[in-house]
């Protein structure tokens, strides 16, 4: 079992490493087969993904949400096929990926001593945006590690050589967080991860509640740190991201973590709607319910 668990992983590793090798244009095309093959087949992805959009979307027709639906996947494709060729990717190709580059580093470069909260939930390409935040100063993450021991390692070397710091998800990992932002380091935060435990509280998102983060806002608290909620958007062809941020104010540190959450999903949301086809609709976002409510999933399983 131990030696068939050893071949998996290591033909896991060559096959990601061989999408490292691939041109991004070619990377891209063939995650977006691959996302279409999972939409058409259909999968367990594709059900969910069409289940969030009906929750999320009930004005828009069918066409709509099936255009969009099997679009996603093929972004979320791109984005499992897309992450090997960007953790080998050296600092000035990222830089070069970029459109232009994100206004968050010129608020960094005018203010220094405040820490900076990236926001970036699960749109566009998140990989990519972590990664070149740490090119724009000393990052710390929470970092949950990859089963497969040889992609964990590749993955900690790629996010750490840009300049990242990994902090587990855990108690050490939070006082990791708690150091970096008492040092005005950045701090990245994915927002619309559903918490673990007592740590979170639902909030409207799209309308219905979703559990929710609360770390922000404890993170936050009595303080005046910068946040910024974006995302990379994926450009057509491999011709590299483009960045849409919201700079938020002090509605997401509120000390009602109930209305901190609210506003947390309020900016994840108006990201979102500038671009549903990159958003991974295949997270179940809406689970668990609240206590005394049925799952929303439940046609979708």
């Amino acid at each position: 079992m131990a030696e068939r668990r050893h071949l998996r992983d290591r033909l896991i590793a060559g096959g990601l490493r061989l999408l490292a090798r691939l041109p991004l244009r070619v990377n891209h095309a063939l995650g977006g087969l691959l996302g279409a093959l999972a939409w058409y087949w259909p999968t367990r992805s594709a059900r969910i993904t069409g289940r969030n959009l009906e929750l999320c979307f009930p004005d828009k027709d069918a066409a709509w949400r099936r255009r969009v639906g099997r679009r996603s996947l093929m972004a979320m494709g791109r984005a499992l096929t897309e992450s090997p060729w960007l953790w080998q990717a050296s600092p000035q190709t990222l830089a070069r990926l970029a459109v232009e580059p994100p206004r968050y580093a010129r608020l960094r470069e005018r203010e220094g001593g405040r820490a900076l909260f990236l926001c970036a939930p699960h749109l566009g390409s998140w990989e990519f945006a972590g990664l070149q935040a740490a090119c724009h100063g000393p990052m710390a993450t929470l970092y949950s590690p990859f089963k497969t021991p040889e992609i964990d390692r590749w993955v900690r070397e790629a996010r750490a050589s840009t300049g990242a710091t990994l902090a587990p998800a855990d108690r050490s990992g939070l006082r990791v967080l708690q150091q970096a932002r008492d040092r005005g380091d950045i701090i990245g935060i994915l927002p619309d991860q559903s918490p673990k435990g007592a740590s979170g509280t639902h909030a409207p998102f799209f309308g219905h509640p979703a559990l929710t983060m609360t770390l922000l806002p404890r993170l936050l608290r009595g303080r005046d740190d910068h946040v910024v909620f974006l995302f990379a958007e994926r450009l057509p062809k491999g011709r590299g991201f483009r960045y849409h941020e919201i700079e938020a104010g002090p509605e997401v540190a509120d000390r009602d973590f109930a209305r901190a959450a609210a506003a947390i999903n309020a900016h994840v949301e108006a990201l979102v709607r500038r671009c549903p086809e990159q958003y991974n609709w295949a997270y179940k976002r809406f689970h668990p319910a609240p206590e005394g409510q049925p799952s929303p999933y439940r046609s979708a399983e």
